[in-house]
C-alpha cells in the first residue's frame, strides 16, 4: 500500500478553539503512523503539502438510516432488497464523498452490507451497526394503520426500519438475534415519533423491565442500547433503566441533561432532518399527519441543544434523514453552530462519535495507530462550519484507511 506524508498539516479535531501548530503526518498501511512537527517523509511516501488548509480526521455520523432510501419508512420496507441495497449503495457514496469516512445506523442496516463495506465492493463510510430497531406494536417501528392488525409482513426485509417486540421475553430474544446477527449494540424506539402513523410524540415505548430487559442483553454481550426519545419523561426513564445513547433529546429539561451526563450517557440530537422534514416531508410523500408532528419537536431542538451543553452532557453528530432530504447531511454543522462553540460541534464529528461507536483511537482522531480517515478542508471550520457542506465542495481530499477516495 502507498505511504503518504502530509507536511504543514494544522489539525483540527474538535479538541481545541485553534487549529494546531503545523504538524507532518506519516500514513503507512492504512494507518497514521506519526504525527510530529518534527515527522519526516518515509522513503519512497507521497509528499502531500498542506500550507494554507486544515486537515481534519474523517467525519463521523452517529445517527443514520442507510437502507432510508425513501422518505416514506412504511414504503422502504415493501421495496425489493435488490433495489434498497442499489439505492444505498448511491446514499453511503455521497455520504463519503462530504467526508463522512465512519456511519453508525440506527435501524435497518444488516451484516451483509458490512461485510460488503470491508471488502470494498463499493465506496462507502465504515458501517457500526444494530441491525433492525426493537419496537412494541404500535411504536415507532410499526407502520400498519390504526385499522390494520394482521401480523407485520415486512420486518425481514433489507428496507424495514425494525421489527416489533411485545414483552420481556420477546424483547430478550430480539435482542439476542439481533447480536448474533452482528449488531454492534441495541436499539429501542421508547418514545413516539414523526415517520410512524400510531404513536404521538408523548408516547412511550416499552415498560420499564422490557427496558431493562433490553439493556441487560446489551451488556451481557458488551455493549449499550440506544433509544429513540423525545420527551423529557421518556429521556429520564430510559436513562434510570440504563440506556446509553440518546437519540433526538428535542424536549429535554437541563436537570435530567445533568442526570443523563452524571450516569455517562450521550445525546445525538438530529435537528437538520425536522427542519428539512417540515419543508419537504410532504411533497416527498411522508403525509400530512406526520409533517404535522413535526413541530411538536422542531420548535423546541435548538433550546435543547442550549440545555445539554450548560449540564455538560456530551453530544454526538446525527442526521436522521431520510431519502431524497440525505443530501442535507452536512447542514447539521451550521444548525448546531447557531448555539453552540465550532470547537463543541466538531467535537461531536470527531473524538464524542468515535466514543459513541466504542472506536476511540481508531477514528475520530489524528494520531498514531488510528486508521488513516482524513479530511483536507481549504480553510477553517473553526471559523466557519460551512466549510463543511456544500457536498464536499471546500473538501478537495478525502482519505479512508489510507486510500484517496477524493483527491490525493
Amino acid at each position: 500500500m502507498t505511504s503518504y506524508f502530509f507536511s504543514n498539516a494544522r489539525i483540527v479535531d474538535g479538541t481545541a478553539p485553534e487549529p494546531s501548530a503545523p504538524q507532518g503526518v506519516v500514513v503507512e498501511n492504512g494507518l497514521i503512523r506519526e504525527v510530529s512537527p518534527t515527522a519526516r517523509a518515509p522513503e519512497g511516501a507521497a509528499t502531500i503539502d498542506l500550507s494554507g488548509k486544515v486537515l481534519m480526521p474523517g467525519l463521523i455520523d452517529a445517527h443514520v438510516h442507510i437502507n432510508a432510501i425513501d422518505a416514506s419508512l412504511g414504503k422502504c420496507a415493501t421495496l425489493p432488497d435488490a433495489l434498497v441495497m442499489a439505492r444505498s449503495i448511491k446514499l453511503l457514496g455521497e455520504m463519503l464523498m462530504r467526508g463522512f469516512t465512519t456511519v453508525r445506523d440506527v435501524g435497518g442496516g444488516d451484516q451483509g452490507q458490512v461485510l460488503a463495506e470491508q471488502e470494498g465492493l463499493f465506496a462507502s463510510p465504515r458501517l457500526v451497526i444494530c441491525g433492525k430497531a426493537l419496537s412494541q406494536s404500535g411504536g415507532h417501528c410499526d407502520f400498519r394503520g390504526p385499522f390494520d392488525n394482521n401480523p407485520p409482513r415486512f420486518s425481514a426485509r433489507l428496507g424495514s426500519l425494525g421489527r416489533l417486540a411485545d414483552g420481556v421475553a420477546e424483547v430478550r430474544r430480539a435482542a439476542r438475534e439481533e447480536i448474533k446477527g452482528g449488531a454492534r449494540f441495541i436499539k429501542i424506539m421508547a418514545n413516539g415519533g414523526v415517520a410512524s402513523p400510531t404513536d404521538p410524540i408523548h408516547f412511550l415505548g416499552f415498560s420499564r423491565e422490557e427496558i431493562a430487559a433490553a439493556v441487560e442483553e446489551a451488556r451481557n454481550a458488551g455493549t449499550y442500547v440506544s433509544a429513540h426519545l423525545y420527551t423529557d419523561e421518556g429521556i429520564r426513564r430510559a436513562v434510570e433503566c440504563g440506556v446509553h445513547s440518546l437519540e433526538h433529546c428535542n424536549l429535554i429539561t437541563e436537570e435530567t441533561a445533568r442526570f443523563a451526563a452524571a450516569q455517562g450517557a450521550i445525546a445525538v440530537p438530529t435537528l437538520v432532518t425536522y427542519d428539512k422534514l417540515s419543508s419537504e416531508g410532504e411533497a416527498l410523500g411522508i403525509g400530512a399527519e406526520a409533517v404535522a408532528k413535526v413541530d411538536d419537536v422542531r420548535l423546541a431542538g435548538m433550546e435543547s441543544l442550549s440545555r445539554m451543553q450548560a449540564a455538560g452532557l456530551p453530544m454526538a453528530y446525527g442526521s436522521d434523514l431520510l431519502g431524497a432530504m440525505h443530501r442535507h447531511q452536512s447542514e447539521e454543522f451550521v444548525i448546531r453552530g447557531r448555539v453552540l462553540p465550532a470547537q463543541t460541534v466538531i467535537a461531536s464529528t470527531t473524538w464524542i462519535a468515535a466514543k459513541l461507536c466504542r472506536l476511540e483511537g481508531k477514528v475520530g482522531a489524528v494520531a498514531p495507530g488510528a486508521y488513516a480517515d482524513l479530511v483536507v478542508v481549504d480553510g477553517n471550520p473553526l471559523e466557519d462550519l460551512s466549510l463543511l457542506t456544500f457536498q464536499g465542495r471546500h473538501l478537495p481530499m478525502i482519505m479512508k484507511a489510507g486510500a484517496f477516495v477524493k483527491g490525493g
